[in-house]
């Protein structure tokens, strides 16, 4: 037993060399081109400036609309509208994504926080009763689609694009069908009998009223609900950060081609609109993106919708976004909302986490048909009302 033990010991530590090994030769080559391109001195600062102004002018910018769209989202839970909504809703969840009509509240949720909301509902054993199996994992589809709608929606009408955001929201609605349903049709063979999820007894219940006379919940209501929004704005910071620095130093050039490499913010080497380049008829034929740099919204999106709203406004400074491109963005933002991390936790809960690459695919789809469902309906309204 001490030499088979050994044994396993030893092919652990050496398979962690070959990984060591392997990460060394892809991050200094990685980065070890981008400074033969830019210079270290230039990629280096090049980091720093563009995380640094990330940090100041956006993460901040989000972070304020975060906290008031917490407040607002708190507010709106606490004094029922939340559930005055879920009634007129719930008759359409059935024909439309074939769920209870109860699911309209994880709709609602995800809406106005972010996608966390719907593990903390399917958790809620008084909430999960209403679904049969295949369809209370459908659920982290159908809920995902939403998340940090309200943050979204208000980023994007900031800048003037409120019309095209709204376009982006039914791209999002219509790409949450297609997810759900592809789902379930995925699934639901799995699931022979028509039996309900059964969720373990000690589960918690979420709240919507708390204690107090009208006064004290409205307040308490909105400092709850701006903390939420501080958090949630924290959250995000490593994600615009992190991510968007490097997504965006593999999209720009210099920011003089005449000049060259300052050392300036969002300098790069564009690597990712070479790649999509290769593929611009694709790009152009489903979304209508004219300039290959856009393709990093989407791709942003699928870890961290917050990073990737990091990226519009140097797309608006670039000058190569319109209303097209921010209906599309809204839509794939909107569904694909950082589900990589969501859709594993949720389903890890249910204790279905097989299901995971199945929930994958079909969200991924269903983000592709929002996005360019957003695209065909800004250019029919386009073309009808011409603008």
């Amino acid at each position: 037993m001490n030499a088979f033990n050994s044994i396993k010991q030893s092919d652990f530590l050496r398979n962690r060399r070959y990984e060591a090994f392997v990460f060394l030769i892809l991050f200094f080559g990685f980065f070890g081109y981008l400074a033969n391109v830019m210079g270290v001195t230039n990629l280096l600062n090049t980091l720093m400036n563009t995380a640094w102004d990330l940090l100041m002018n956006t993460v901040f910018f989000i972070l304020g609309i975060t906290v008031l769209s917490g407040a607002l989202g708190k507010l709106m839970i606490e004094f029922g509208v939340v559930r005055l909504l879920e009634i007129f809703l719930a008759p359409l969840m059935k024909p439309i994504f074939k769920l209870p009509g109860v699911a309209s509240l994880a709709a609602l949720m995800t809406f106005f926080s972010d996608n966390p909301a719907i593990i903390s509902l399917s958790n809620d054993k008084n909430f999960s009763k209403y679904f049969k199996k295949y369809e209370l994992i459908s659920l982290t589809n159908f809920g995902t689609a939403f998340g940090m709608g309200l943050i979204v929606l208000t980023f994007m009408s900031s800048f003037g694009y409120f019309g095209p955001a709204m376009i982006g929201f039914l791209g999002a609605i219509i790409g949450a069908v297609i997810s759900t349903r592809l789902m379930q049709i995925m699934i639901r063979k799995e699931f022979p009998k028509e039996e309900k999820l059964v969720i373990k007894e000690d589960s918690s219940t979420i709240s919507f009223k708390s204690k107090g006379g009208v006064f004290l919940r409205f307040l308490n209501s909105i400092l709850d609900g701006g903390k939420s929004g501080v958090d949630l704005g924290l959250q995000i910071i490593p994600g615009v950060l992190i991510i968007s620095t490097i997504i965006m130093i593999i999209t720009f050039g210099p920011n003089d081609p005449n000049v060259g490499y300052q050392g300036l913010a969002y300098e790069g080497v564009p690597i990712l609109p070479k790649i999509a380049g290769w593929f611009d008829w694709l790009f152009n034929g489903l979304f209508g993106f004219k300039n290959p740099e856009l393709v990093a919204f989407p791709i942003t999106s699928l870890g961290a919708v917050g990073a990737a709203l990091s990226l519009v406004k140097e797309f608006i400074n670039q000058g190569i976004i319109s209303g097209n491109e921010i209906a599309v963005f809204t839509a794939m933002g909107m569904c694909w909302s950082g589900y990589l991390s969501t859709h594993t936790a949720m389903l890890d809960t249910l204790n279905y986490r097989h299901l995971t690459s199945k929930a994958l695919i079909s969200h991924t789809v269903g983000g592709v048909f929002a996005g360019a469902i957003a695209h065909y309906i800004y250019l029919l309204l386009s073309i009808w009302f011409n603008i």
